[in-house]
């Protein structure tokens, strides 16, 4: 039963269900047929009982092939039951792994800005847990739904053929069932909404607090960390609890439809009986319909919250995968890359009230390297994602060796970047797999002189199992520093024609950053280099030197040239410079 809302959600349904239309169609084929046999059991039964009324008057001879008839039907039955549970299982959790890849698929087409504005813990949740609850919604309506509804029909379709009267008083109850199954359905489905929503809050929560640990415990927010938890538990335990408590309406509300309905039953079929229009066997198998034609309300009614659940879980995850993916990928492949790159009059925001970069014109030649300096939050970073096609621009172009990167494959474009971030990712697995991420195909002579060639070689064998160390989420088990170098083996394998170092050496000591420079210049010969850095000497002898300041380039040229200028450049010198005086 759909409510308002679930539309999108219920049409998102049967599109997943549509690969396996055959095995749905079998599926349901075997539940009609093992209706059907449950319900021609209770016409024998009746006329067993029409057999043996009577002192003396058992018919044995007419007792036994029906007994028979009966033992082969109830097998029939279970065997097509066992059958359809076995197709059921299979479509259902198949159909919640194709929808699961589907919206880790289209995660992978995401625009950044969808990631960087929603929380990872919710993201995760929806995939996980809201999956879960879809599947269990999808495989309750698949085994009870269609039985549920065949039954009715059945049952109905037999008594009005036994005796119509009777039955009639059957019909004129049921629309009592369908009242209640309505009530429920529509509180549900927002119920049930609502507690998905909270459930990824907390989850995004908890994923947030266990991979900051060490700063909560450090600064002592343990406790008020855990204020936080109860507040979205509570939040969770109170829409679960209206959620449960709606759906726990529909056994006591339906099984006292059930009583009224077989109570008139029973009554009218003993008036009935009495005045010589049915026979007690008869009777005592429309006793047996109203009873089964009385219980599928109370399993549908059931279905349709479960289903509720479901489909509010459905809806979740059609967000994500309907989600409009980055912008289309160019044509062009870029091959032999010289490292020519040109802003050409570049603007961008990250909201559209609240530009950012502003008209930036920068040209590049090719084995130039060039730093961005500022203070924090002057787009230095903002022009790195640019340059990767991270995001968009919202004016002008940004050139590859004069190709607009919008014209170019992704994947062409950024194989030819070689990036260390301030911030390193390293995945689950060994050393060996995180170094050779760029380029699997390389030998392990190439990674090892990679990791020698930025001092990494050394920790890495002290490490239990060296180069074959598994290493946990993000690199658990290794200090930020040991992970930097990491990331910069991993550059040093690939050897891309161009560079991006956004602070590559924040985490590393003075030592240790002196040695791996040398290795960087070797490295960033012949090679187009961008440098972000907050440590101006490490930047001096760079071709040139772009100067941000609020989204803006408001100086560029040489170490020297800009400090002959005197001007904001010179003031961010001095004032490192002052700062290690002091």
């Amino acid at each position: 039963m759909k409510t308002k809302g679930s539309g999108a959600a219920w049409r998102y349904v049967m599109a997943t269900l549509r690969p396996y239309a055959p095995l749905v169609a079998l599926s349901i084929l075997l539940s009609a047929g093992s209706v059907v046999l449950t319900l021609y059991i209770p016409i024998r039964i009746g006329n067993i009982i029409d057999l043996i009324i009577g002192r003396g008057n058992v018919d044995f001879d007419g007792i036994l092939p029906i007994l028979w008839q009966i033992a082969a039907m109830a097998a029939a039955t279970g065997v097509m039951q066992w059958v359809s549970g076995v197709i059921n299982n299979r479509v259902a959790y198949t159909v919640v792994r194709d929808v699961r890849c589907a919206a880790f698929r289209r995660i992978q087409t995401l625009p950044l800005s969808y990631i960087d504005s929603h929380p990872s813990g919710e993201i995760v949740s929806r995939i996980i847990a809201d999956a879960d609850k879809f599947s269990d919604g999808l495989l309750l309506g698949f085994t009870q739904l269609f039985t549920g509804v065949l039954t009715i029909l059945g049952t109905l379709f037999i008594m009005m053929r036994i005796d119509f009267r009777i039955a009639l008083a059957v019909v004129v109850l049921t629309p009592l069932s369908i009242f209640v199954a309505k009530f429920i359905a529509q509180h549900t489905y927002s119920m049930f909404k609502l507690q998905s929503e909270s459930r990824g809050d907390m989850t995004s929560y908890i994923d947030e607090m266990i991979t900051g640990a060490k700063t909560v415990k450090a600064y002592g927010r343990a406790a008020s960390c855990m204020d936080e938890f109860d507040v979205y538990n509570e939040k969770l335990a109170k829409y679960s609890l209206r959620a449960i408590f709606f759906s726990s309406l529909t056994n006591p509300a339906t099984r006292f439809v059930n009583s009224v309905v077989y109570a008139v039953v029973t009554l009218t079929g003993a008036l009935t009986a009495i005045g010589g229009g049915i026979s007690v066997g008869m009777l005592t198998s429309f006793l047996s319909y109203a009873n089964q034609y009385a219980k599928p309300f109370n399993e549908i009614s059931g279905v349709v919250t479960e289903f509720q659940g479901a489909l509010a879980s459905a809806a979740r995850l059609y967000e994500i995968v309907n989600e409009s993916p980055e912008p289309p990928d160019g044509e062009v492949t870029l091959a032999d890359v010289d490292g020519n790159v040109a802003f050409d009059s570049v603007s961008f925001s990250y909201t559209p009230s609240r530009p950012l970069i502003k008209n930036v014109d920068i040209d590049v030649k090719a084995g130039e390297h060039i730093a961005i300096v500022g203070p924090t939050g002057c787009g230095k970073t903002t022009l790195i994602n640019l340059l990767m096609r991270f995001y968009d621009v919202t004016g002008g172009k940004i050139t590859v060796d004069g190709s607009d990167i919008r014209d170019v494959t992704r994947r062409s474009l950024r194989s030819s970047y070689g990036m260390v971030l301030q911030d390193t990712w390293l995945r689950a697995g060994t050393v060996r797999e995180n170094i050779k991420l760029g380029r699997p195909d390389a030998t392990d002579e190439e990674m090892i002189a990679a990791a020698k060639a930025v001092h990494a070689d050394g920790f890495i064998r002290q490490l239990p199992h060296g180069y074959d160390t598994v290493l946990g989420e993000s690199g658990e088990g290794l200090s930020q520093g040991q992970r930097q170098l990491l990331s910069i083996s991993r550059v040093m394998l690939s050897l891309p024609p161009i560079l991006i170092l956004d602070e590559a050496t924040s985490s590393i000591d003075t030592r240790t950053e002196r040695r791996i420079s040398r290795a960087f210049e070797k490295m960033m010969t012949g090679r187009t280099t961008f440098i972000v850095a907050h440590r101006l000497s490490t930047i001096r002898g760079s071709d040139k030197i772009l100067v941000m300041r609020d989204g803006d380039i408001i100086e560029q040229g040489k170490h020297d040239e800009l400090l002959a200028a005197n001007g904001f450049y010179a003031a961010l010198w001095n004032s490192q410079f002052a700062a290690v005086e002091k």
